[in-house]
């Protein structure tokens, strides 16, 4: 989640990605509805294997949950419940439990898939964005402080949320980190910087879990300083904004092809774009399909309904 981030448009060429295809008969809308209530502004999504989607609200902290079959989500944690009064990112266990980045919070909030709040992780000072799960903790940006926290899993219960790599860490000062994922079997991370809003500050860093040490990866063909990130194998997707060349901004997802030992990146595709009014900020994967986010972060007037569509042109 940010706003009005400089990034250099890239030229990108055609990639055939071979993709899980929906079951015979299966519709499912290409625009869900969020909600019809003012002020929303929804930012992470999560898509369940079996079609169960959540969405977040920046704004309130309510999380919204649906189906990919149905066009419009339902309210399942409301506005302000537990103290959570703005969520970002959004991400499922293997057993089902819900977690969920509290924006102004500082604090990690983990569910039952029932709605039961199972722990609430403060870390004070922080502004939480993202996360990603391994088998045995969970890393969270932090877009205030620069770093990454963590929170042991161990024995079906959440630890405490402790500084895992702080900003000093990083070979340069983070300007503002975002998105995240874990590879390598939960030894490596690659986190999305948006930088300071300078155009060439973004980046996209190679965390080790382990030795808790930062590199830059080696970018081509296009910038990966992102809001989302999405994994899948090799090829990591990732929501980028940069000037439309009218003196505006649009936002598309970049395709990236990964080295095996994750330190170099090479853009080879991008989708469709979208326009400042519906500025997405966060991708998840449906079967054969990608979902976007529409925040409406940017838009000069925010207006319902606020929405999740299909990433125009990529799969």
């Amino acid at each position: 989640m940010k706003t009005f981030v400089a990034a250099a448009a890239a030229a990108v060429t055609a990639l055939t990605v071979t993709v899980p295809l929906p079951a015979p008969g299966d519709r499912r809308p290409d625009t869900y509805v969020v909600s019809r209530d003012p002020g929303v502004r929804p930012e992470g999504i999560a898509v369940t294997p079996t079609g169960t989607m959540y969405v977040t609200s920046v704004s309130d902290g309510a999380v919204y949950r649906g189906h990919v079959r149905d066009r419009e989500l339902r309210p399942f944690l409301p506005a302000g419940t537990d103290g959570r009064t703005r969520a970002a990112g959004v991400h499922l266990d293997r057993q089902g439990r819900i977690f969920i980045a509290g924006w102004d919070t500082g604090a990690l909030f983990v569910h039952a898939p029932d709605g039961t709040l199972l722990a609430r992780r403060a870390a004070a000072g922080a502004a939480l964005n993202d996360l990603a799960i391994t088998d045995d903790a969970v890393y969270v940006t932090d877009s205030a402080g620069g770093g990454l926290w963590r929170a042991e899993l161990a024995d079906g219960r959440v630890g405490d949320l402790v500084p895992w790599l702080p900003a000093a860490a990083f070979p340069a000062a983070p300007g503002f980190l975002n998105g995240i994922v874990v590879t390598d079997g939960g030894r490596i991370a690659l986190v999305a910087d948006q930088g300071s809003g300078e155009p060439g500050s973004e980046r996209l860093w190679r965390v080790d879990l382990v030795a808790r040490s930062a590199t830059v990866v080696n970018v081509a063909g296009g910038q990966l300083g992102a809001d989302g990130l999405l994994l899948d194998g090799d090829r990591l997707y990732a929501v980028v904004n940069f000037p439309d060349g009218a003196g505006g901004w649009s936002f598309a997802v970049n395709l990236a092809l990964l080295d095996a030992d994750r330190r170099t990146a090479r853009v080879v595709r991008q989708s469709g774009t979208a326009g400042l009014a519906q500025s997405p900020t966060t991708i998840a994967r449906d079967a054969d399909r990608l979902l976007w986010v529409n925040s409406q972060l940017n838009a000069a007037a925010p207006a319902p309904p606020f929405t999740v569509t299909v990433v125009p042109g990529l799969c």
